[in-house]
């Protein structure tokens, strides 16, 4: 057993819970039932062949996709990372896609997200829909402030769902993310970047020339400043988190994002993503000052925001 069963393992004992009111969220989901309880029974056979302790997990995450017709098969295991491994996956004709993605997050108490508290600033609290959760949700409130289960759970989700729901808004307007398809209790299906046998690797584990460097380089700068026009702030850019395929770019992990107007941290937040991201691109050639660049489009976008919103008195959540 290698040391990420090992921790599947760990972890998956720990988040079985005996507590009545969640026993329901628990119960692991076998693929392998859902084959006996599919007309078809070839329908959710999976080419990839999971860990014992990983199949309970992944099953139970990726059970609802099924379900909804979104996906047939999951060919591989992509990456695992510090909050979530990604999985690709066959998608359901459906879906127009002959590939998606599945993040899956990991049991809570295996996930490493350190400093979470520093991008949560000035985040309203997102339900399981995708929408701000009610001030006046008493029972919701006490929950988080008391660490419940139940309070544990709900921040999970809107962790989660910003994720989700930012990627849905920055397909729409144009930036360079994976197209959104579905989002379940623990996992995120979006558009896969690579083919059948591979997926598209990071900026970090790519060379370029000095001319495509260059012309990726002006695409990532044009996707930061879109997502700060849009209030967003990616939190974690560097060329890990960055994937190139052929000759683009895809911006990819925002369960981190963070606002202009609401996070005191914003700038340095948001000049630590053009650091990282100048970093890499240096490297391959490109003259660039990245404290130029957060100054300049500081300047010239977030003064004026940061003004119009002085009166907001956002819904933060609950450490």
């Amino acid at each position: 057993m290698d040391d990420e069963t090992d921790a599947f393992a760990l972890d998956y004992d720990a988040e079985l819970t005996d507590e009545p009111q969640f026993r329901k969220y628990r119960k692991p989901v076998d693929l392998t039932d859902l084959v006996e309880a599919s007309e078809s029974p070839h329908e959710f056979e999976t080419t990839y062949k999971p860990s014992r302790f990983e199949k309970s997990w992944l099953g139970e995450s990726l059970a609802p996709f099924y379900q909804q017709n979104l996906i047939t098969d999951v060919l591989y295991h992509v990456k695992g990372g510090k909050e979530a491994s990604v999985y690709c996956c066959i998608a359901h004709p459906s879906t127009g896609f002959d590939l998606l993605a599945a993040k899956v997050y990991r049991p809570r108490r295996f996930r490493n997200l350190r400093n979470d508290k520093m991008y949560r600033e000035g985040r309203a609290l997102l339900t399981a829909d995708g929408t701000v959760a009610k001030r006046t949700d008493h029972r919701l409130m006490r929950a988080i402030g008391k660490k419940t289960e139940f309070g544990v759970q709900a921040q999970h989700t809107s962790w989660l769902m910003y994720e989700y729901t930012t990627l849905q808004r920055l397909h729409a307007d144009g930036a360079a993310v994976p197209k959104p398809i579905g989002a379940a209790e623990n996992a995120i299906l979006m558009e896969f970047q690579g083919d059948i046998l591979k997926a598209a690797p990071a900026l970090s584990d790519v060379g370029l020339t000095t001319d495509v460097a260059l012309t990726l380089f002006a695409e990532s700068l044009r996707n930061i400043e879109l997502m700060f026009r849009l209030d967003v702030i990616h939190g974690d850019l560097s060329a890990y988190n960055i994937l190139y395929w052929e000759g683009k770019i895809t911006l990819i992990d925002f369960p981190q994002v963070s606002s202009v107007e609401t996070n005191v941290h914003a700038a340095f937040i948001l000049q630590r993503d053009i650091t990282r991201t100048c970093e890499y691109f240096q490297r391959q050639g490109v003259s660039c000052d990245p404290d130029q660049i957060f100054e300049e489009l500081w300047e010239r976008y977030a003064a004026e925001r940061i003004k119009a919103t002085d009166n907001l008195e956002p819904f933060e959540e609950e450490d």
